[in-house]
Parts: C-alpha cells; structure tokens; sequence
C-alpha cells in the first residue's frame, strides 16, 4: 500500500525540535494507553493492562503487560516508561515539556510497575494524557545522542518496522510479523496492510498526477476545487478509483490567516481586526470552493465547545473578574466576523477597515499605509504549500486596495519549518488543531511561557495574562459541564482579541482511491479510518486485471 507524504525528511526522530522527521515513524512506537476513534476523551489499556489512579488524584501508576516486546525480543519495562519521561523532558521538542508540565516525575517501581507523580491535583486528564507518551527502548538510546537528529533506523514496540528508505524521497515499513500486541483488543481490525510505503513529493500537484497514475493508492482530498473538478480522469470514469465524502463529528479547530504579535505591526487589536474586515469569505467560497466550505466561527469549530452569543450564567461569572481588560464588546455583542453578497463587492467593510486603521494610528500617502513615523503597514504572508496562493494572493490583493502591502511568499517545507520554529515570520496560514476535550496543549497554543520557547504551538505569539488564567481554568475543570463552559470563555476572549482572520472547515473527509481495498461498513465518528482497511484479494486481482486490459 502506497500513500503520499510532502516535502522531505532528514530524521527518524520525531520527538526532538531539529529536523523533519519521516511521515509514519511513529508507527514504530506504542503507547501506555490508545485513545478510541469513537468516544469523546476516551482511552483503553494498551501497553499497561492495568491502570490505578487514587482518590486525590496525585498520581497515576500503570502495570505493563508481560508480554510486551521489542522488536529486538528484548521485553519492555517500566525503566523504559521513566527513561521516556525523563528523556524528552530533557531533551524533546518543547511542545512535550509543555503538555506535561503538570507531571512532577516517572519512577519505576519494580519491572512493570511505573508511576507518575503529579505537581498538583486540579488537572483532572493527567493520567489520560501521560498515557498517550510514547515508550522508547532506553538500552538502544543508551550510547546514542537523543538531541540530534539521525537517519539511523531506530528500535520500536509497534506493528511496523523501517523495512528500507530513500533519504527524503520514501520509506518503507513493513509488518512486524511476530508483533507482540497483534491479538490485543486494542488492536482488532487494525493495521492490516504488509507493506506501508511513504513516497515524498515537493509539489502537490505532482502528488496528484502520482496519484493519476496509479503510483499512489490512497489520497485524502483537501483542494474543494480538485475535487470538483479534477477527478474525472479515464481511471475514474471506469470504476477503477472509488470516491466518498466521509461525514464526521471531529473537532475542526481553526484554520486561518495567523498574525505574528511578535511583530510591532500587530500589536494594536484594531489594526488585527481590520484586517480581518477585508477576507471576503463568501467570494472564495463561489469562486474557489465551490460552496463546499463553512465559515470558521470558533477555535473550536463544530463542536460544542465553540462559544455562541454573548456571556451569560457561569461564563460570565468567569469572564467578570477580567472585565476591565477585555474588549467591551464582549460582553455586549455576540462575535460575528463580516458577510458579503459574494459578488465581490466589499466596500462597506473596507470603508469599516479603513476607519479602525485611522484609529490605530494609520493614514494612507502616496497609496501607501503608513503610521505617524512614516512605517509602511506592509507583511509577509509565508506559505509552504502553493495549493494556498489561491486564498492569499486574493486576500492581499484586497488589502492592497487600503495601501497595505502583503506579500505572499511560497518556501519548501523544510525551510518553512525552521522559519516557523524560531517564529521567523509576520503571517502565515495555520491551523490550531482541536480535541473534544481540551487541555494541557492549550498552554502550548496560547501560553506566554510557550510564546518565548522556539519550536511551541503558540504561532500567535499570544502573551496574555487574561488568556493564561482562562487556559489554567480549561485545564483544571473538574468535569464536563464546567469545561465546556470555561471553553467557551476561552473561546469568546481568543475571537475577541483578533488574533487570526479565520478561513473556514468542512466537516466531511473526501477521500479516494484505488479500488483494491476492503473496508469496514462503518465509519468511525472521529477519525477517517484508514487504519482498519486492508487488501481485498479478489479487487486487487480484478484492478490488476483491469489495468492491463485497454480502456
């Protein structure tokens, strides 16, 4: 089975800041818990067998099976559970020390018993979120520098192994074929293909042609135009490659326009918001999208986290203690972003643009957008993936009608993740991914500690005191009811500020492929599923068969 990966890898080490990693290295790895594709917040025992949490919730110890192996034969213990532990917090990618920073320490007591001590109490999914950490076999790492990145093919637990690879260009992984955990309930029905190949491709469009070709088996459709437009090719038109829209009920987070605030021009919320003013979502949506797009309203889309109308009840007793440092509106108007007819004709909102301009300090000379010091409001839109030029040219050319001069600029995706990491950029396109139950990652998205750490999630560079009380209270709710309410006043005060223009969402997966596949008859609700497929004997035959046969 063949699926695409874009732009390159230099590492097989996806836990540390430097390098690209590999797509699907981390199906080498396993973890202590494996979260369902069809509960909300729910996680089963995979790694452990048994988990304890006590009454006061100050920890959390797990019992790893006995039969858990290496691919080395070698068991796994609890010594490589805390090494994990201790090992990324040291030395991983920051966005780790930030998720977990509630946890105080890994200590294994005995060989397949570990504990992890927590800092406080209040942080009600610790023990689920600890139990996502991947396990490493701390005696292959004996020796070697975790800090560096490395093409050396490492030692896991998983379903898969590296079987070959193409530095940069694709890898291959193979089925582990006396995997320990094969029979585990957690298991059943899932990875079921020998053989996973990774081919990488710079370009998109190449990827497609790919694809086409029959080089590619699987492809996840993200261009509304493409799939509009583009599948009509002989293969499809003879039933050779299938087509689905997959409805789901996943979180879509935010995609959007991301402004850097590190930026001085950004700094004023009426210079955001104006920008903002001139994103005609309704055009691109005819004109580019084919209708197929909603607006994105919250950092929480399709959810019911998503905050709606204004405070009320227990939010605004939440909200009321930061009142006098929270736009007044927010408690007045609910948070509606600006609507066209879609003809392209957008001028009431640019004359409100032009005024909140005036207001922050702005004037127009010479066509040009300058403040009182003569600085021209001119930014780079930083992009990695050209399919994205056709959202920001037309939004740039908008803003060019104000006198504000942004420029769209497309890198590789290697070059644009370092840019990202050392947060070496004025906007760019970002999409702050959500779960059903948010937590310790929001720290890392809107955190000031996590504004000032290269390589953290917190793109905005939102140093907010308000907004850090918000994201504490998101991660110490005590239950659901009270979570999805101080989500919401997160919600409401991260809209409020302006700090991205929002894009939009579609809550379906388009998807297709080679008709080679066997699939289950449901869908899960949260995830596409592509996991539980497999090789259908007799549809390879008939595809292979087809193929050689003219059209």
């Amino acid at each position: 089975m063949v699926r695409t990966a874009l732009g390159s890898y230099d590492s097989f080490n996806p836990f540390i800041l430097r390098g690209t990693s590999a797509v699907g290295i981390g199906l080498l790895y396993e973890t202590l818990l494996m979260d369902s594709s069809d509960e909300a917040s729910a996680a089963y025992a995979h790694l452990a067998k048994l988990v304890e949490v006590p009454a006061d919730n100050r920890w959390v110890a797990f019992e790893l099976r006995e039969e858990a192996r290496w691919h080395d034969g070698r068991p796994l213990t609890a010594a490589d559970v805390a090494w994990t532990f201790a090992t990324i917090m040291e030395k991983g990618h920051p966005r780790f020390r930030a998720y977990w920073a509630d946890v105080a320490e890994a200590v294994a007591e005995g060989e397949r018993r570990v504990v992890f001590r927590f800092r406080n109490a209040d942080n009600r999914e610790l023990a689920q979120i600890i139990g996502q950490m991947p396990v490493l076999p701390k005696h292959w790492w004996e020796g070697r520098d975790f800090a560096q990145p490395s093409l050396e093919v490492p030692l896991g637990s998983g379903p898969y192994k590296v079987e070959r690879f193409e530095a940069g260009r694709s890898m291959v992984l193979s089925r582990v074929k006396d995997y320990w955990g094969r029979d585990l309930p957690t298991m059943k029905g899932l990875q079921n293909f020998d053989v996973q190949r990774f081919e990488y491709f710079r370009d998109p469009t190449v990827a497609f042609e790919g694809f086409k070709a029959g080089q590619i088996d699987f492809r996840q459709e993200n261009i509304a135009r493409s799939w509009a437009t583009a599948y009509d090719f002989p293969a499809v038109q003879r039933g050779l490659v299938k087509r689905d829209e997959l409805h789901h009920e996943m979180p879509v987070g935010m995609q959007c326009f991301a402004m850097n605030l590190r930026r001085p021009i950004f700094a004023d919320r009426r210079t955001r918001e104006a920008l903002g003013l001139v994103f005609d979502f309704e055009w691109m949506n005819a004109n580019l999208f084919y209708n197929s797009y909603k607006r994105a309203y919250s950092y929480f889309n399709n959810t019911e986290l998503a905050s709606s109308g204004v405070p009320e009840g227990r939010e605004l007793e939440i909200l009321q203690p930061y009142r006098d440092r929270l736009p007044a509106e927010l408690f007045t108007q609910p948070f509606k972003l600006p609507v066209t007819d879609g003809s392209g004709n957008n001028r009431d909102n640019q004359r409100r643009a032009l005024e909140l301009l005036r207001q922050a300090g702005w004037v127009v000379r010479d066509r040009q957008m300058v403040n009182a010091q003569g600085q021209k409001l001119s930014f780079e839109i930083l992009l990695s993936d050209a399919t994205l030029e056709r959202v920001a040219l037309p939004y740039a050319q908008s803003l060019q009608r104000l006198g504000v001069e942004a420029n769209v600029r497309t890198i590789d995706l290697a070059q644009y993740q370092v840019r990202m990491d050392h947060f070496d950029y004025d906007m760019t396109v970002e999409l702050f991914g959500q779960s059903l139950s948010p937590g310790s990652e929001q720290r890392d998205f809107w955190g000031s500690a996590a504004a000032k750490h290269d390589g953290s999630r917190n793109t905005l560079g939102v140093a907010d005191p308000v907004v850090d009380a918000l994201v504490e209270l998101v991660v110490n709710a005590p239950d659901r009811k009270e979570l999805v309410t101080r989500t919401h006043a997160l919600d409401r005060v991260l809209l409020w500020n302006f700090y991205t223009v929002p894009h939009y969402f579609s809550d379906t997966f388009r998807i297709a492929w080679w008709d080679r596949f066997g699939r289950p008859p449901r869908n899960p609700r949260y995830n596409i599923g592509f996991e539980g497929w497999w090789i259908d004997p007799a549809r390879d035959r008939a595809l292979a068969e087809a193929r050689r046969s003219p059209a």
